[in-house]
């Protein structure tokens, strides 16, 4: 999920936000991990769960990484009353389906399943990577 992570994060830049969905476990915050790592973000990047989220400014003059914890959040009101800036960051938003559809244009939504059977963290994941808006009509980043 780490490599994927940076994969994904070398193609992103200012104002894309990614949406990830998976169950518990399932990889959301270490694919997180590496977008902030091909970002050269400051860490270390864990999960938002108790602050809802976290900014982590670059190292190398790009843009910041906004990680989101929605799992507590009750609506896409709650989700914009954190007042993040959509546009000059990169924002990763955990649980964040059915809440960014509606503040932003343009998305990528990263949904982890675990292959049947698996709790296991070295279980193999089955991954799937959808881009909306204009941003990502021509390609996604993997």
């Amino acid at each position: 999920m780490h490599e994927l992570g940076v994969r994904i994060g070398s193609a992103l830049r200012a104002g894309d936000v990614v949406v990830l969905a998976g169950p518990l476990g399932a990889g959301k915050t270490t694919l997180t991990r590496g977008i902030g790592e091909a970002l050269s973000v400051r860490g270390p990047v864990t999960s938002p769960t108790f602050v809802l989220a976290r900014t982590h400014p670059s190292l190398a003059g790009g843009p910041p990484l906004v990680h989101v914890d929605a799992y507590r959040l009750g609506s896409a009101l709650e989700l914009d009353d954190l007042d993040i800036d959509f546009a000059g960051s990169v924002v990763v938003v955990e649980w964040g389906a059915g809440m960014v559809e509606g503040l932003v244009d343009d998305r990528l939504d990263v949904t982890i399943q675990r292959a049947a059977g698996g709790d296991d963290e070295d279980q193999p994941r089955v991954v799937t990577v959808e881009g909306f808006g204009a941003r990502w009509a021509d390609a996604l980043p993997v």
